[in-house]
């Protein structure tokens, strides 16, 4: 698991955008749930982290795709294909991701326990979504 930004830095129903290890990834919150999923719609290469959250969903701003965050299934056309998830957990203060591992069935993007030892290494904070 890799730290890439603090709970504080992702606002309720809104996305940041992030880079892990050269992969762009939108960390999701609704609730007091957090979400990862690629950053790029599978219709067109458009960042899904400006898109709208609603509930378990983030919208494509561009075309209006809805992405199931716990799949990444499309849940309307255009998107016909998947995005990917991925792992996500809290620790602390601390947002974490795994992206050689799918999301944990039992704790999909649960706020629980994580593993405690993280690193920095790799990750860069972007911007937050416009809401």
């Amino acid at each position: 698991m890799v730290r890439v930004c603090s709970v504080a830095d992702v606002a309720p129903e809104t996305a940041l955008a992030v880079e892990v290890d050269g992969t762009d990834v939108a960390i999701v919150r609704t609730g007091d749930r957090f979400y990862a999923i690629a950053d790029e719609c599978s219709h067109a290469a458009v960042p899904l982290s400006e898109g709208d959250v609603e509930g378990c969903t983030l919208e494509c701003y561009l075309h209006g795709s809805r992405f199931d965050l716990r799949t990444g299934e499309p849940l309307g056309l255009p998107a016909t294909e998947p995005v990917p998830v991925y792992r996500c957990r809290v620790s602390g203060d601390d947002v974490l991701v795994d992206l050689g591992a799918a999301p944990d069935p039992d704790d999909t993007a649960s706020t629980g326990a994580a593993p405690t030892t993280t690193s920095a290494a790799g990750t860069t904070p972007r911007t937050l979504s416009q809401e």
